[in-house]
């Protein structure tokens, strides 16, 4: 039995697919205007945990991850200019080639950290015609109007707009203005805009399609889409009118997801999601991860510093997906040298499976069900590799979990490093004072070959030597 923490109860819930162990989930992912940081793959790498933990329970999983191409503006809140045009203004490219620009990176650094594929990966830009036809069927309806500059849903036509935050909404009228964009024609400070045309703030707008929406200051209705319109548009065409899960960061409780609930809900005539999923931020130095103060760091950036990108996903398995996660380099060293030092474990127990250990099996799958604790499922695979299993069982027990820690264990290879003849001497020296039981004498030669800059990790077959980066 699965417990999830639903953001829509506010508890744990017992997990209940629409169709016996087949789930639909719908992943936020990314607007492809600049390269992600470490913050946004920490939500990929966390919706990938939660991906895999469902097949290792034996669901069959159909997972459509979007590409916002489009219509987001620089507020969440419908304000600004879009983000993919400030992209390309900002590379002189056109706003396609930016976004396949960063699609290719966003590609790169997915596959680096170990991250399965969705079973769909929507562009934004080539489902215009659903998004238009929602957006009809909501004016059709009556949960629509229309203003000069733009489309907007009436936030007042749903009682319950603010189930999912549990805000009230005077309270987010209060703090929501009017934006960028003034318009006197809007009625309500909340409301939110389902198509922007061509006029106003955005009458230079590089990215426009025609539509049957009507405006005096444009001809043929030309605009381009809000972005909550285009998740509820896609998901609708590849997971159906109700899904199971739905996962995002907690940025877009108050105002993205709730869109999209209220926007769905009406349009369709039926639930929208049955459980949401926030995964919580990653700081930097307990402060905010952004590149405007020089914290958004890349996947790039890592490597370039000698991480492997597994070890930053060894990082993120440490902690809950609800719980805020704090990024220094120290931590991020930490965990280098725990996975290093897991990889040299599982060199250490050669290369023969036995059997899955039941016991420890039990407790992983307790783990992850328990809303997939990813961190309690790593410490029983740790207590496996401290357990008196065999070698083999072992092994056959850390490569099944490791379906879902996606650490790539099954493919570690001792590293084949050129080491000075003064390193292998004092490697030689502590081997021998170790047989001896010189314990002392060991740790300080230990100490002289870190100074080197190589660090030596004791296995059941002996000392395995690593450059330090």
């Amino acid at each position: 039995m699965i417990k999830i923490y639903n953001t829509l109860t506010k508890k744990k819930e017992e997990f209940e697919p629409l169709k016996d162990k087949v789930v639909k989930f719908y992943h936020c992912g990314p607007t492809v205007y600049w390269t992600q940081h470490i913050g946004n793959l920490r939500g990929m790498v966390m919706a990938d945990l939660i991906n895999r933990s469902l097949r290792y329970l034996g669901y069959k999983v159909k997972l459509a991850r979007n590409y916002t191409d489009v219509g987001h503006l620089t507020s969440d809140q419908d304000e600004g200019e879009d983000k993919i045009a400030k992209g390309a203004q900002r590379e002189g490219l056109s706003p396609q080639q930016i976004a396949q620009k960063y699609i290719k990176i966003f590609e790169q650094d997915v596959k680096k950290l170990n991250i399965l594929e969705p079973e769909v990966k929507p562009l934004a830009t080539k489902h215009v015609k659903e998004m238009i036809d929602m957006v009809k069927n909501l004016l059709a309806k009556g949960y629509a109007y229309t203003t000069d500059l733009a489309v907007y849903f009436d936030v007042s036509k749903t009682p319950n707009y603010n189930q999912l935050s549990g805000k009230k909404l005077e309270e987010q009228i209060k703090g929501a203005g009017k934006g960028d964009v003034e318009d006197p024609g809007k009625k309500h400070a909340a409301d939110f805009a389902l198509w922007f045309f061509k006029a106003g703030k955005h009458k230079n707008a590089l990215q426009t399609w025609f539509s049957p929406f009507e405006s005096s200051l444009v001809k043929d209705g030309e605009g381009f889409p809000g972005w909550h319109i285009e998740c509820s548009a896609m998901s609708k065409k590849y997971l159906g009118k109700t899904i199971d899960i739905h996962l995002g960061g907690v940025e877009h409780i108050p105002v993205h997801h709730t869109n999209e609930i209220a926007q769905s809900e009406a349009a369709n005539e039926v639930k929208f999601v049955n459980y949401w999923l926030h995964n919580e931020h990653l700081t930097v130095d307990n402060g905010k991860m952004a590149k405007s103060e020089g914290t958004g760091y890349s996947l790039q950036e890592i490597e370039d510093k000698g991480f492997e990108a597994l070890a930053l996903r060894y990082f993120f398995l440490q902690a809950h997906y609800r719980s805020k996660q704090n990024f220094t380099w120290q931590a991020l060293e930490a965990a280098q040298n725990g996975y290093d030092h897991l990889k040299n474990q599982i060199l250490g127990l050669g290369k023969k499976k036995g059997r899955i250990n039941a016991e420890f099996k039990t407790d992983f799958i307790q783990a992850i069900s328990d809303d997939f604790n990813i961190p309690q499922a790593l410490a029983v695979a740790h207590d496996v590799l401290k357990s008196d299993l065999s070698e083999a069982d072992k092994l056959a027990t850390i490569l099944d979990f490791d379906q879902v820690l996606g650490l790539n264990l099954a493919k570690v290879k001792k590293e084949k490093i050129k080491i000075p003849a003064k390193v292998i001497k004092l490697v030689e020296q502590r081997e021998a004072a170790r047989a001896i039981k010189d314990w002392d004498q060991s740790d300080k030669l230990r100490d002289k070959i870190n100074q080197l800059g190589y660090q030596v990790e004791d296995t059941n077959q002996g000392q395995v030597i690593k450059k330090i980066r």
